[in-house]
């Protein structure tokens, strides 16, 4: 007997600077150990080297980059008849903004830059202008999708 569905849980308690519940969703992934503070700072300063770079909101540029960095469709491993497909899937709207800023906060903290803020500041800024590691790696799920789109009647 299958389980009942989980409720979608109400959304969070939105950030304290900006008002804005995707912002407190970003701090959140960003965090390490529960050090939210320390998140939030990152988070904050960002924006303000953002802000300072491209001489514009801060915060429209951020959530530009991360619409940039969302993907549309995914590929998910199917076992069809002893074989593995890869099956091209369209992605849900929570999990697009889940994977673009997982993807952007992954890629910031591989960058060779002094500090976290900074990183993530010159992501962000590369997203926003469709560039940069997390940009790629859409293009690249984008590309495989399309390879595989001889499987999509493979469909859940």
């Amino acid at each position: 007997m299958r389980k009942s569905v989980n409720l979608k849980r109400p959304t969070r308690i939105p950030d304290p600077k900006f008002n804005d519940t995707l912002a407190s969703r970003f701090i959140n992934n960003i965090m390490y150990d529960g050090k939210k503070s320390v998140s939030q700072e990152i988070f904050y300063n960002t924006i303000d080297v953002v802000a300072q770079r491209t001489r514009e909101d801060g915060l429209a540029v951020w959530k530009k980059a991360l619409s940039n960095v969302s993907p549309q469709v995914e590929v998910k491993s199917r076992r069809v008849g002893g074989a593995n497909f890869q099956i091209p899937q369209e992605v849900r709207p929570e999990r697009k903004i889940a994977l673009g800023m997982k993807w952007m906060i992954m890629f910031a903290r591989k960058r060779n830059e002094k500090s976290m803020h900074l990183k993530l500041a010159s992501e962000i800024i590369a997203a926003s202008k469709g560039e940069g590691a997390a940009f790629k790696k859409k293009e690249d799920v984008h590309k495989m999708a399309e390879a595989n789109k001889a499987y999509s009647h493979f469909r859940f």
